[in-house]
Order: structure tokens, then sequence, then C-alpha cells
């Protein structure tokens, strides 16, 4: 198939979606790419974003018509509203400008969205899967919740990536360094990550003796964060980070936690892998094909019982943390990084109908 003109269709306001867009610009060789925007914040919430960004949709779409076709169409979506947008997209590409569509899947929950037991959600989701020639997911559970609606031979695997040249890991133990970078929302476990802290610091485990806890996000749980901050002198809040402070404290940090209720396979978890660091996060989505024993340490979501325990764990054997690290930092570089993803784009473009 003739791929010399490529557009990625996906959202530029912030989020894993966005960031995934940048790279995937950015690492691709031999080929025009262009960017379309579907236009809108991933980060709202409430009634006022729903509006504007219902708004911001339609206005993008309505003017999408007017590009020339490119030579392939790759659709990047999520779950709910991020598939009803991104499904415009698909069928106009397919059906409009005959163009082959990958449709590339991301989403923590768009395990429960795709068994949903809604006919009409059932039918929308039908249609734009039987026009797609391709449909990318995260890993071989993402494969096997897809399989059950869509054909085996249209599915490929195609981990999240990053690239590790932008991390310098210090894999320094000595104090124990804890880190969190993530919008500060209920589904991230920010709950649990504050009560966690507050049992370690609290002196209720002997495990504990020295460890700094350095926070980075924003979001509506700000205000629960900066008063732990306020708390305790051992953490430490640093609100909204850019990407090069972000590298910077992941690199300084030994152990990378995140606790979430719902997971794809989350790029942060990547970039704390790559910055060195031990990894504590739940048995959600993809993060258990990612994590073990050599590794890290998995817990239930929502329990902060076992995210403390985990936390001491580790904290008190440094040894095992910084072994853990420097595993990460050779899993990311072998298997998650662009270098690796740019290959299996290619050869999946390479396989679109002509």
């Amino acid at each position: 198939m003739n791929t010399d003109r490529l557009l990625i269709v996906g959202t530029l306001g912030g989020g894993g979606i966005h960031q995934y867009v940048e790279q995937q610009y950015r690492h691709l060789d031999g080929v025009e790419v262009s960017v379309y925007d579907m236009v809108s914040d991933p980060k709202g919430q409430g009634g006022w974003w729903l509006l504007t960004s219902v708004v911001a949709s339609v206005w993008a779409a309505l003017r999408f018509p007017f590009r020339s076709p490119p030579d392939v169409v790759h659709v990047h979506t999520s779950h709910r509203f991020s598939f009803y947008r991104s499904a415009f997209y698909v069928l106009y590409a397919s059906l409009v400008w005959d163009r082959p569509v990958v449709l590339h899947v991301h989403g923590s929950s768009f395990d429960a969205f795709v068994t949903t037991d809604s006919w009409l959600v059932n039918r929308v989701q039908s249609l734009v899967f039987g026009v797609c020639d391709r449909i990318i997911v995260l890993s071989p559970y993402w494969q096997e919740v897809l399989s059950t609606r869509v054909p085996e031979e249209k599915i490929r695997v195609l981990p999240n990536a990053i690239d590790p040249g932008e991390y310098s890991p210090a894999f320094e133990t000595d104090p124990q360094h804890v880190v969190f970078v993530s919008n500060l929302v209920k589904r991230k476990g920010v709950t649990e990550l504050a009560g966690a802290v507050e049992e370690l610091l609290d002196g209720n485990d002997e495990r504990v003796t020295d460890v700094r806890v350095s926070i980075a996000g924003s979001g509506p749980l700000a205000g629960r964060i900066e008063a732990l901050a306020d708390q305790y002198d051992a953490v430490e809040y640093l609100g909204y980070v850019s990407e090069r402070e972000k590298q910077t404290l992941l690199d300084s940090g030994s152990i990378f936690v995140l606790p979430a209720y719902a997971e794809g396979l989350p790029i942060a978890l990547l970039e704390g892998m790559a910055g060195g660091n031990a990894a504590v996060s739940t048995t959600v989505g993809s993060i258990p094909e990612v994590i073990d024993e050599e590794n890290g340490l998995l817990i239930e979501p929502k329990n902060t019982t076992q995210l403390s325990d985990a936390l001491a764990t580790l904290i008190a054997d440094p040894e095992r943390t910084e072994a853990m690290g420097r595993a990460n930092r050779q899993l990311v570089t072998e298997t998650y990084s662009w270098d690796t993803a740019q290959r299996t784009l290619s050869e999946i473009y390479g396989e679109l109908p002509a």
C-alpha cells in the first residue's frame, strides 16, 4: 500500500493521546505525516466542558471534508464521547474518501464500553469496526477484549511507547524517593495514595525510616495533595510540571507509584520506568503484562492498606528497589521504545489494501 501521505487524527488538548500523536509524528520516517486535531480538552469535566467540547468537535468535523485526501488515515480513539467523535472521521475517510483506515484504541475503560448491553451503541461500534482496515490495541489483554467484536485478522498489538533517550536515571535510593506524576483525579488513585502516605509517615510502619514523596500534576483533587504536603515535611507538591521538569523528577525517583482504578497501558508508567524507578501499581488493564515481581509490585485498586504495605516493602529494601529500577529501564529500552514502535507501525501500514 502506498503510504507516502499519512494523516493522523487525534486530540491535541493534552493527555495521553496528545502525547502519543506528537511522538508518532516525530518518529515516523520515510512518509509525509500531517495531523488533524479533533479539538477538545480531554482533561475537562462537567456540563460546560461537555457543551464546549461538543461545539468545538462539531466545528472541527465540519472543516475536515475540505482537506485533500491522504493515502492512509490513522484515527486515535478512546471510549464513550471520544469514540463517537472519532466515528465520523473513520466513516468519512473510509466511505467518502475510500481510503484505508487504521483505528488506534486507547482508553482505560474501553473494555467496559465495548461490552455494553446497549443495542444502539453496539450498532455504532460494529459500523465503525466494520469499515476499519486495521485496529491497533495496546496489549494481548485488549486484543482479547476486541476479538469478541472484531475479526482477529484486523487486530494488531502495538504497546504504547516512549523515547528512553529523554531520561537519564540516577538510580539513587538514599533516601528512597517515591514519585507520582499524573492527573489528580479519582481514577488515578489519588485518594488512596494520600492515605497510604499518611500511614507511612505517621510512624505506623517500622520499616519506613527515611523517605521523600514528590507528587506532580493538577486536577480536582489538588487540594487533598496540598493539604498532605502542608502536613508532612517529607512530602512536596509540585503542581503542574513541564515535560523537562517531569523527566528530571522521574530521573531522581526510585519508586514510581500509580494506584489507578482503570488503565489501558499508561504512558506515565512507562515514563517512570524509563526514569529508572521500581513500579508500584494496580492489577488493571495491561499493567500486569508489564509489571511483575522482577520490576515492581502490584496491588488491588482502591486498596489503601495494600498500597501502603507495597511502598513500605520497597522503601525498606533499597537494593531490591534499585534492581527493579534497572530492570525497568532495560525493559522500556528493549520493548516500549519508539524505535520498536515505528517498525511495527510501518509493518501495519504495509499490510493495508491498495
